[in-house]
């Protein structure tokens, strides 16, 4: 089934000999995976157990759609560890583009699927699989099984009832107010309502103070230490890894060793001597940046623990929705930087101690083709490194192709060194994977 904007990309093309053929191929469903999930063992299809000992379920209906994918795994993350604090399988669900039952959404003009299975880009308790030994807490089950067996039971909790007695919109009140209001029910099935949106929403993820309290919690729980990307990412990192980081030393592919409830995620995802990986950027961003000088926001809240050496506090000058023409070139050379100031920049990192050794750089980034080259080659003149290369130069399959953002946030999470962008999520999730795996706080940086 085809989504209505997606009709009018379709309605382009021509048949030829009888057979519709259009100027793209379209993508993968995942069917696999999502046979693979109905078939978690803790999903009783055959007869649903309610008995004393059934778990207790948590549905967040409100979880955020049709946005980026760096959007949507932070709120998952919370949303994840929240269930797991309350003691409540936590109910995962698809990385949603479009919601309305078509397979296929219209993304600037080419066609994306609109569900992606959550097991297609990560692995690990949050999607159904075990905990580590000594973190007992009841497996999470799909949004497929939660509506199966507790849709015409559930208990529905609206979120002002939580929401309207914190005393902030930080992420430990947040936590703190659920907890509270779950371990006061006794009913199996509860669902955080959906009028009001998200449980973490922008105002939260906005504000440089709101992961402070939490964060030495959620860096400890078992949804972190034990959150790993899917077969599917892993395998395309595998393949590309000679052209992100090349090096003389064998190193065996991830997908050559077996996943089991002990191995941790930092034992799994070391560092990768001698890499420096860039995120930047580009396309609608530019826009982006301009709105976030205008309102004179701050760093993103993983971006801003205090670990990290880099910060950014609003210049002096700026009003509600406006702002000075010094503070919005300020704002411009940080979040959307130009490539003389990327080199400056890359030159001041690779002097500490941190970038010792050095050798090869990775630019994740959406810019275009050419800008991308240019870039490149003003790196490639430092003279400071044997390789550069960036997210245009890896090779995805199919399947691949569709959790690209994931394979560039595993690339990120293992560089000796990363440099990304204060207001990105996808920047975010990256910096609360290294610290939670215990990367020193000054190989992460900032533009």
């Amino acid at each position: 089934m085809l989504s209505h904007s997606l009709k009018d990309v379709v309605g382009g093309c021509s048949p030829r000999n009888g057979v519709l053929c259009c100027q793209f191929i379209l993508p993968p469903l995942y069917e696999t995976y999502h046979r693979e999930e109905h078939r978690l063992p803790q999903h009783l299809w055959d007869s649903p157990a309610r008995t004393t000992t059934e778990p207790k379920y948590f549905w967040v209906s409100g979880h955020s759609r049709g946005v980026g994918w760096g959007n949507v795994l932070q709120e998952i993350l919370l949303n994840a560890h929240l269930a797991y604090k309350a003691n409540r399988a936590y109910v995962f669900y698809n990385y949603t583009w479009n919601d309305d039952g078509s397979d296929y959404s219209n993304y600037n003009g080419k066609p994306i699927p609109s569900r992606i299975p959550l097991s297609a880009l990560i692995r690990g308790p949050i999607v159904g699989g075990p905990f580590p030994p000594g973190a007992p807490a009841s497996l999470a089950i799909s949004e497929e099984y939660w509506h199966a067996t507790c849709e015409h039971r559930k208990h529905v909790i609206p979120r002002a009832e939580v929401h309207g007695n914190l005393s902030s919109w930080y992420t430990s009140a947040i936590v703190e107010g659920w907890v509270q209001k779950l371990e006061s029910v006794q009913e199996p099935c509860v669902e955080a309502g959906s009028e009001g949106g998200a449980l973490f929403d922008w105002m939260t993820f906005g504000d440089k103070q709101s992961m402070h309290a939490l964060w030495p919690d959620l860096s400890r729980s078992p949804i972190l230490t034990h959150f790993f990307w899917s077969p599917l990412v892993e395998r395309a990192f595998d393949t590309n890894r000679a052209a992100i980081s090349p090096s003389a030393a064998f190193t065996p592919a991830l997908s050559s060793h077996p996943l089991t409830a002990t191995i941790t995620s930092a034992q799994r995802y070391t560092a990768i001597p001698g890499l420096l990986v860039l995120h930047i950027r580009r396309g609608d961003y530019e826009d982006h940046c301009t709105h976030l000088a205008k309102w004179s926001s701050t760093f993103l809240a993983f971006n801003a623990l205090p670990q990290l050496p880099d910060r950014f506090d609003p210049p002096a000058g700026g009003g509600w929705g406006e702002n000075t023409p010094e503070n919005f070139a300020t704002y411009r050379e940080r979040c959307f930087p130009e490539i003389e100031r990327i080199v400056r920049r890359v030159r001041e990192v690779a002097r500490e101690d941190a970038a010792r050794g050095v050798e090869s750089v990775y630019v994740m980034t959406n810019g275009a083709a050419s800008w991308v080259e240019d870039l490149k080659a003003a790196l490639g003149r430092t003279g400071r490194f044997r390789s550069v290369a960036s997210s245009r130069d890896v090779v995805l399959d199919w399947e691949q192709k569709y959790v690209a953002q994931a394979v560039d946030m595993l690339v990120g999470q293992r560089a000796q060194v990363f440099i990304g962008n204060g207001w990105s999520s996808l920047t975010g999730n990256i910096v609360a994977m290294r610290l939670a795996n215990g990367f020193r706080g000054d190989s992460t940086r900032f533009w």
